[in-house]
């Protein structure tokens, strides 16, 4: 399995506030996370990274994973305990009030992707089928677009795209949406933040994962091609790709 981890400030913004990894197991098996953190002042990179280094903590300690339920058990498990986590020094330190972060996991095996999301950061899934969006945004804007208030175009420049209906950290307890998905030669998974998807249509991001080229080159191109349609926001992302071997790359 191969993959590659990019995070960039983009064009406007002061701080990153996104966060990241992949995270190898002892067994071969691979956790992709994003963050895209939120909060005044500095806090959302406070919420984002606290998120990412407690599950990545607990991942480094668990056992061999070996099926879907399994995962998504443990997954649960781990994302709980990363908002009490979040939850708790938002709570306990006044500069951080308020604060929290969107997350998408990927657990891959050689057999199976196990992926959890909160918030608004994607996971897509690339094969021999196409290009699809596996998860679901938990946004304001989604919801007026399932309610038949708006269509998806009118999403895509609402001014209120920004708001979440869900969040990691930002009250006691959480509920992330899971998908499980078989994992075979020549798959790929992409994970972003907001700063990605919303800079680039989902066909322009097909055509960066058809091209021949090395995962790192297509995820320079994604910073890129972000950052040249104005890089307004944080942009980062995580390609993973199924190739022979479960523990190259």
């Amino acid at each position: 399995m191969d993959s590659v981890f990019r995070t960039d400030r983009g064009r406007v913004r002061l701080h990153n506030e996104d966060s990241g990894g992949v995270f190898v197991h002892a067994s071969g098996s691979r956790l992709a996370i994003v963050a895209d953190g939120m909060g005044g002042h500095n806090a959302g990179d406070v919420a984002s990274q606290m998120a990412v280094e407690a599950i990545q903590s607990q991942w480094m300690q668990v056992k061999k994973i070996d099926d879907a339920n399994q995962a998504e058990r443990w997954l649960r498990e781990a994302i709980n305990e990363s908002n009490e986590k979040v939850f708790s020094h938002a709570n306990c330190s006044p500069e951080c009030s308020g604060m929290g972060t969107t997350l998408v996991v990927a657990l891959c095996t050689d057999r199976f992707c196990t992926i959890a999301n909160i918030g608004d950061s994607r996971c897509y899934l690339f094969n021999e089928d196409g290009f699809v969006q596996l998860t679901e945004d938990h946004s304001l804007v989604n919801e007026l677009v399932k309610s038949g208030e708006i269509t998806k175009e009118e999403a895509e420049y609402h001014p209120r795209k920004n708001i979440l209906t869900r969040a990691l950290g930002t009250a006691s307890e959480v509920t992330a949406d899971f998908h499980t998905v078989m994992f075979e030669q020549g798959d790929a998974l992409l994970l972003c933040s907001d700063g990605l998807s919303n800079k680039l249509a989902q066909q322009e991001m097909q055509q960066i994962m058809e091209a021949s080229l090395p995962l790192e080159e297509k995820a320079d191109s994604f910073i890129q091609t972000a950052n040249q349609k104005g890089g307004e926001d944080n942009i980062t992302l995580v390609i993973l790709e199924y190739s022979a071997g479960l523990g190259n790359g």
